[in-house]
This record gives structure tokens, C-alpha cells and sequence, in this order.
């Protein structure tokens, strides 16, 4: 299906779920926690944490760890709920607007039990991003690449769909890879920011997904005839995968 019926189809959802809005406190409430564990499990095993679903659950719900994991992966598993838990904070504020702060703060969250001195900071050197051959800018370039990103989020704000949006601000923050780890997660929550201020659901890439999530951003990265149409496609797909989702717990009967 072409990119533009898949938009399409997305704001036809998206105005089915909008009428049985607004949910209920308690439905809300619900709703979060759900997403919390789904979206922080399958973000964390894209890139290779051992966490099955149930055991995110269970480490978040009651917090009770897994024996034979390693702790790493448990504190990826708390630190992605504490910067999901601030990204719903945010979306949901009347004064929201992204910033480089808002970024460094959504990786702090993350990334500050894993190491506290790289938590929410600019890297100091070089990285290499394994399988592609792209090269993320040099570590002295990534503050200027950035204030220049946030400065292209602002406007195209309103003249882009918030899912070409919310793709290209996950695909520009991966290649600036300003962190020294946790680029991805952190891109991934950037992208379901806006997402959820624009009204749409967020978007959880399964690991199955995994293979074509890479392939897709190399192909917006190559450096001859780069393209991100297969990386936007397959979040709008994902998009709505999750419209489906989010309608089958609540009973709504989509348009066939």
C-alpha cells in the first residue's frame, strides 16, 4: 500500500477512536500501564535485552527481578519506564514543545542506572553504528547538529502528518546518535512524544520487526540515493497495528 493510503487509512482510524474519546480516569489509567510494559519490553529487545514481556511485567508491576538476567537488563527495563512515565507528563502539559532538554532529558531517564556520567549528556567521541556503513556525526559536531534538529522539528511542526513527523524525528535523532548508547530508545520515545500530543496511538516496533526496522533505516542513511520511504511505511504501519490494538480492548468497530 502506497504511503499516502496508508496515512490515509491512519486518520480514518484515528477519527473513529477520537469519538468514543474522552476515556474514563480509571480507563486512562489502565491504558498507561498497558503501553508502559508493552512498548518498554519491545523497545529494549530491538536492541538485544533478554527481558521477555512477563518478566518486564513482573519487574515492573512488582518489582521483582529475574534470576540468571543480567542486572542491566533490569535497569534498562526501570529506566524506560521512568522516561515513558515523563514522556505521558509531558505530551499531555499545556506548555509542551520539544527541546534539546526534552531529549536529554527522556535519555537521562533512561539511560542514568545504567551510567549516571553519560545519563541525559552529549557523548565526547566517536561512535560506529555496526552493520551500515554510515558514519554518525564527530562528537564535536553533535550540539550544533542538534540545536539545528530541534530547530527543523518546529517547522515542519503543522506541515507534515504527525506520523511523517514522528518518523523523521526518530530517523534524524539515529543518525545524529548524540549519545553514546541508547540512541534508539531514546528516538523511539521522541517519536511516540509526538505521536500521543497529535492524538494517535503510540507506536511499538516488535522485535519480529527487527531485520526490516534496521534494513529501513540503512536505506535512509545510505549515502547514494538515500530514501525514507521504507522507514516510514513501516511506522505507519506499525501505527496501525496499533489502532487495531487499541480498538479490539475497546470494543470499536473499524471502517473495512
Amino acid at each position: 500500500m502506497a504511503i499516502k493510503d496508508l496515512l490515509k487509512r491512519i486518520d480514518d482510524y484515528a477519527a473513529v477512536i477520537r469519538a468514543y474519546r474522552p476515556l474514563s480516569e480509571a480507563e486512562v489509567k489502565e491504558l498507561d500501564a498497558y503501553y508502559k510494559i508493552g512498548v518498554t519490553y519491545s523497545s529494549n529487545a530491538l536492541e538485544g535485552n533478554s527481558l521477555t514481556l512477563s518478566e518486564t511485567k513482573v519487574l515492573l508491576e512488582d518489582g521483582i527481578t529475574v534470576g540468571g538476567k543480567p542486572i542491566r537488563d533490569c535497569y534498562e527495563a526501570t529506566g524506560h519506564a521512568r522516561a515513558y512515565d515523563y514522556m505521558l507528563t509531558l505530551t499531555r502539559s499545556d506548555s509542551f514543545s520539544i527541546t534539546e532538554d526534552v531529549i536529554c532529558r527522556l535519555h537521562y531517564l533512561f539511560y542514568n542506572g545504567i551510567d549516571p556520567d553519560a545519563a541525559g549528556e552529549y557523548r565526547k567521541g566517536q561512535v560506529f553504528i555496526t552493520g551500515t556503513e554510515y558514519v554518525p556525526p564527530a562528537a564535536g559536531d553533535v550540539p550544533g547538529c542538534m540545536a539545528s534538529f530541534v530547530t527543523e522539528l518546529a517547522e515542519r511542526w503543522g506541515s507534515l502528518h504527525p506520523v511523517e513527523l514522528a518518523a523523521y524525528a526518530h530517523r534524524r535523532l539515529v543518525d545524529i546518535h548524540p549519545f553514546q548508547d541508547g540512541n534508539g530508545r531514546t528516538a523511539r520515545l521522541l517519536m511516540n512524544l509526538i505521536l500521543i500530543n497529535q492524538g494517535y496511538c503510540i507506536v511499538s516496533i516488535p522485535p519480529v520487526l527487527r531485520y526490516d526496522y534496521i534494513v529501513a533505516l540503512q536505506q535512509a542513511q545510505r549515502e547514494k540515493h538515500p530514501s525514507d520511504e521504507a522507514f516510514l511505511k513501516l511506522i505507519a504501519e506499525c501505527e496501525i497495528e496499533a489502532q487495531k490494538d487499541y480498538c479490539r480492548m475497546f470494543c470499536i468497530k473499524l471502517p473495512v
